[in-house]
């Protein structure tokens, strides 16, 4: 069946979620393989709908059947099926469980509904991990008071607390962060108290020590048969927030376990489509234990993958529509980094404050060949916009603290 339709275009990437950064970065690295690109974003205000890189943005609620309703429009008018890139956790969740409302105009490249829900719910992956003999920390479920109190006595501290999955709306209302460590049985109950009205179940578990360097990932790409066809392992240097941020500067390397557990997780669950394992190794011990997976989407350092000569989103477009897939598919183990400018540096600033980072180790941790998060030479708009967001919170923030001293 050939990809290209008669007008000699290639067929659409619909990338869901410009207005983020996995958005963003799928965007820029599919337009760069002349895939044309239809964007869908919630906030037209949103210094990453500022891109030059999409011949059209479409606005709709991501978060609910509004996205479903601006796909099935979009759908009939654009001649051939295109490719369904979702870009966070909600859009992956509504498009796998509208997906027989979508098949006729666009190509979804997800595993089974039940594979979606399971992997993407972490209680049901931990559960899930457990049964099956993966590593995973000491875990408890927590719904009630006595919940946490017993996962207090239980566990040996300190801990981490989480939401169930990634995209909680209460969540995001009250917390800048997606996992809290807690030392004492005490902080962890007086969080729960604050925390308990934002999720209906938290996630308890002991914490595994290490600095941000034995954090790892895989990020790749299973075909329809649960293979793998592109593999990428990185692991952190520096994350913002510090302690249970995000990523804001990485390296990729070689760790054949992370590459190991990561795929056998994957296969297990007979999951397809576009993977990412978050591993972390326990400096104490030595053993790495699984803390998550994303599935079905990008994630903020797939651009990695494409810095270290690994096409992976191109890889799904191509096997998708039916193209040759890209000759770059191995990892060659070289030293590309991905770095978020803006956050690497407020991520620098604060463990130089607390001396364990020199201005020497810095610049030898962001030199090298490099994948941006935002900054973009021939697409700067939305680096600039984000920039300036950021200055603008700083300085109302400063002179929040002028009005205060004043009134002292």
């Amino acid at each position: 069946m050939s990809s290209i339709h008669t007008n000699g275009r290639r067929p659409y990437a619909i990338v869901i979620g410009l207005d983020h950064i996995n958005g963003i970065q799928t965007a820029r690295i599919l337009a760069r393989h002349n895939v044309p690109i239809i964007a869908v974003a919630s906030d037209p205000d949103h210094h990453c709908c500022r891109t030059n890189v999409c011949e059209r943005i479409i606005f709709a609620d991501k978060t609910t059947e509004d996205l479903i309703e601006a796909l099935e429009e979009l759908g009939p008018t654009m001649g051939q099926k295109a490719v369904l890139f979702p870009c966070e956790d909600t859009s992956v969740l509504l498009v796998s469980r509208h997906r027989q409302r979508l098949q006729s105009w666009y190509h979804i490249v997800l595993p089974e509904p039940d594979v979606v829900e399971t992997l993407m719910n972490k209680v049901q992956l931990y559960k899930y991990a457990d049964a099956n003999g993966f590593p995973i920390p000491a875990t408890r479920f927590v719904r009630t008071r006595d919940d946490a109190e017993s996962a207090a006595e239980d566990l040996t501290f300190p801990l981490a607390v989480k939401p169930p999955i990634s995209a909680i709306p209460e969540w995001e209302e009250n917390s800048q962060v997606k996992a809290y460590k807690v030392a004492t049985p005490a902080d962890f109950l007086a969080l729960y108290e604050q925390a308990c009205s934002w999720a209906d179940e938290l996630i308890v578990q002991e914490w595994v020590e290490g600095t941000d360097d034995n954090l790892f990932s895989c990020n790749c790409y299973l075909d329809g048969d649960s293979e793998p066809v592109a593999t990428f392992v990185a692991r952190k240097l520096r994350q913002w927030p510090p302690i249970a941020g995000d990523s804001c500067l990485g390296v990729e390397c070689r760790d054949d376990e992370v590459l190991r557990e990561s795929i056998r997780l994957l296969q297990a669950a007979s999951h397809r489509g576009l993977g990412y394992v978050e591993i972390k190794r326990d400096e104490r011990t030595g053993k790495y234990y699984i803390l998550e997976p994303n599935i079905g989407r990008p994630t903020g350092r797939s651009a990695i993958a494409e810095a270290g000569g690994v096409e992976l989103l191109y890889t799904m477009y191509c096997d998708a529509v039916g193209l040759p897939l890209p000759k770059d598919l191995v990892q060659s183990y070289g030293n590309a980094k991905w770095i978020s400018l803006r956050k690497d540096m407020q991520s620098a600033l604060y463990h130089w404050r607390e001396g364990d980072l020199t201005m020497r180790d810095w610049w030898h941790t962001v030199r090298g060949k490099k994948a941006y998060a935002l900054f973009s030479w021939s697409d700067p708009k939305p680096f600039l916009g984000d920039l300036g967001r950021a200055l603008k919170i700083l300085l109302n923030a400063d002179e929040r603290q002028k009005r205060n001293y004043r009134k002292i």
